[in-house]
This record gives C-alpha cells, sequence and structure tokens, in this order.
C-alpha cells in the first residue's frame, strides 16, 4: 500500500502545488482544510473572510482536489485555534506585549492538532505548503530554511514538536515562488493567481485595536487613557497601553524634529515610554517557552539568533537565564527587541538549520 498523505489545504496556490508535488512524488494523499476562525467571532469582515477560512478558499481548495481527483474535507478546528492562538493573542496584548500569532497556530494548530487528525483520519504523513525543508542529517530530520530567501518561512516553524518532522513533507522547499506560480499555471490549477494574504487570518482588517475591543470589549474598555512618558516627563496620552508595540513609531501623536519611539509598555500603570531611536537599542534578552528541535546543547552555546521574521541573523551566545529558561547575548546592539515575539536560533556553522527557539521576555 502506499504511504499516506495529509496535505494542509488553504485554498491558495501555495498548499495546490504541495498536493501536486506530493501526488508527484507517489504517494496517497488527501487534502484537509481547516476551519479556524469566522467572522462572528473575530469581526472585521471589510469585504469577505480572509485565506484559510472562507467559502471561497474552501471552494477553491475542494477544485484543485477534483482536479488531482483526491478526496478533500473541511474539518473544524475552531475551538483549539480559539484556545490557542485567539486568547493568547488578546491576553498578550493586554500584557503589554507582542505575540506572533502565526507561530501559536503552526505549532499548536497546524502541527499538533493536525498530526492528532492525521491519525484519526489513517494518515502516515502531512504535508503543508510552506518554505521551509524537513532534510535528514545523521538519519536524523532537520528543520532547514527555504531555499527562497524572500519567502523562507523556517523562522515561523520553531515551535512545531520536535517529534512530528519525522512525519512532515514540506514539498516548497526547494522551490521559489515565481516557480511555484508557474507549477500552478501550467497545470492550470484554479488557484494559480490566487493572491497572497499578508494580514492575520482572524484580523482581515488588520485593525488590531478594533479586533480587542470586540473580542475582550470588557478588558480593553477598562484599561481607559494613560500618559507617554520620556526621560520621566510626560510627553503626550495614549488611549489604551494595548493599541503599542514595542518599536512603534507612527501613532504616537508627538511633534518632535527627531521621531520618537515606543521603548516599553507598563501595563500595570497604563504607561507607554518612549525613546529615540538609539535607545532601542540592547545586547541581549530572556527567553521562555524555548523548544529545541534538536538534542539541547551544552551551554554556553553560540548560535544565529533571528528576533523577528524580517530581520538578519545576528551571532549570539546562549547561556542559562536569570528571569527565563535562557539568556541570549548578542555579539552586537539589537534595536527594538520586543516581548512575546519569537527568538530563532540557528546553527552557527549551517546556518540554514534550525536549532530551535523561544519567546523574547525583558
Amino acid at each position: 500500500m502506499k504511504t499516506k498523505v495529509m496535505v494542509a489545504m488553504s485554498g491558495g496556490v501555495d498548499s495546490s502545488v504541495a498536493l501536486l508535488k506530493v501526488l508527484e512524488s507517489g504517494y496517497e494523499a488527501f487534502g484537509v482544510t481547516m476551519k479556524l476562525w469566522d467572522y462572528q467571532t473575530s469581526g472585521g469582515n471589510v469585504s469577505r473572510e480572509n485565506s484559510c477560512c472562507s467559502v471561497d478558499e474552501i471552494n477553491g481548495a475542494k477544485l484543485v482536489c477534483d482536479r488531482m481527483d483526491v478526496p478533500h474535507y473541511t474539518i473544524d478546528f475552531s475551538k483549539v485555534f480559539r484556545e490557542k492562538v485567539m486568547d493568547n493573542f488578546a491576553g498578550e496584548y493586554l500584557a503589554g506585549r507582542t505575540p506572533n500569532p502565526c507561530i501559536r497556530c503552526n505549532s499548536f494548530v497546524k502541527w499538533d492538532a493536525f498530526i492528532q487528525q492525521a491519525d484519526i483520519l489513517g494518515a502516515d504523513l502531512i504535508a503543508t505548503g510552506h518554505y521551509a525543508r524537513v532534510e535528514l542529517r545523521d538519519d536524523v530530520p532537520v528543520l532547514k530554511k527555504g531555499l527562497d530567501p524572500v519567502k523562507d518561512q523556517a523562522y515561523v516553524l520553531w515551535g512545531i514538536p520536535r517529534h512530528t518532522m519525522t512525519r512532515t513533507l514540506l514539498p516548497l522547499g526547494n522551490l521559489t515562488k515565481p516557480q511555484v506560480r508557474q507549477i500552478a499555471a501550467d497545470n492550470r490549477l484554479a488557484t494559480a493567481t490566487t493572491p497572497e494574504s499578508m494580514e492575520i487570518c482572524f484580523i482581515p482588517d488588520n485593525n488590531y485595536m478594533r479586533f480587542l475591543r470586540e473580542f475582550v470589549p470588557d478588558k480593553v474598555n477598562a484599561i481607559g487613557h494613560g500618559n507617554i512618558i520620556e526621560d520621566h516627563q510626560v510627553v503626550g496620552t495614549h488611549s489604551g497601553y494595548a493599541g503599542y508595540t514595542v518599536g512603534q513609531r507612527k501613532g504616537l501623536g508627538l511633534s518632535n524634529p527627531e521621531p520618537r519611539y515606543v521603548q516599553k509598555i507598563d501595563p500595570e500603570t497604563n504607561t507607554v515610554f518612549v525613546s529615540k531611536k538609539n535607545a532601542l537599542l540592547t545586547f541581549g534578552c530572556n527567553i521562555s517557552s524555548v523548544n529545541w528541535l534538536v538534542d539541547p546543547p551544552d551551554f554556553p552555546h553560540r548560535v544565529q539568533a533571528q528576533i523577528r521574521y524580517n530581520s538578519q541573523p545576528v551571532t549570539a551566545d546562549l547561556a542559562p537565564g536569570s528571569t527565563g529558561e535562557l539568556q541570549a547575548q548578542f555579539s552586537e546592539p539589537q534595536p527594538a527587541v520586543t516581548p512575546g515575539q519569537s527568538i530563532v536560533f540557528y546553527d552557527q556553522h549551517e546556518t540554514d538549520i534550525v536549532l530551535g527557539g523561544g519567546i523574547i521576555e525583558i
């Protein structure tokens, strides 16, 4: 019997080509679209529901599966998505932090819960359209960056359960986005021209405060106005600390010859602290919720560390932390190291290999 693969089908071009590649590799496959959220629970449906959840996207996934003569199922993952992603997103912002919901979705939904569903449906492996690679090193699977530097998504996969890598296929890891588009066009797939989805799926209007006001109205309304402080002086007021994030420049309502940036947020006093850009630089951070995708190293351990999705990795030394599980010391100061965001560790020598990651604490 052929190995059976459950392919995550978002209704976009990436997952469509992932399914095609799985079939070309000789596997038996079926597609599953995860229903993660709906307008009633998250709001902001300015035009239509967004990728992963809309009728259009579900139909797109079904059309592709029909074209390839494989079964397609739509399964409700909304309960685990709300508990693990949406509730956490709201809680982190209310704590004055800046979460990355896509990383939690990958970790707790698109791998953890998805693997459990694969077991129920009798699938041996899962596949997704992420631009990353799972390859063997000394017969052990490792997560590696995708070959397309523009689309590489290894950063957002640091939190997946390590044991799931033995059951994971990432068919797009060796392809570029233009190549994927061309493959879809050559095969006349219905999703070949589907546009990119850039915003958070459950906030289709990209208005975080609108979402928070509707999702946790009592907690947001209780925050009220607070002070903006620079150098121990009140320089302005704000409508609630949850609307701000470390490193933010726009929307502060301040008038200065030199721009000011959010340096720190204190939810206890509803205070936003601002500074000039050079004051945002820091040489290190504490790290919590560490997840290793390899055997944990001995410490201190030198890595390449990446502190946000669109930043370049920098050399850092990891050691046991004072207030977190680990502490990172950067070789050069990093701007706007933001509590709640992810720090991802890459091998110092084979810099395309993801060792693991964690959540930034200050």
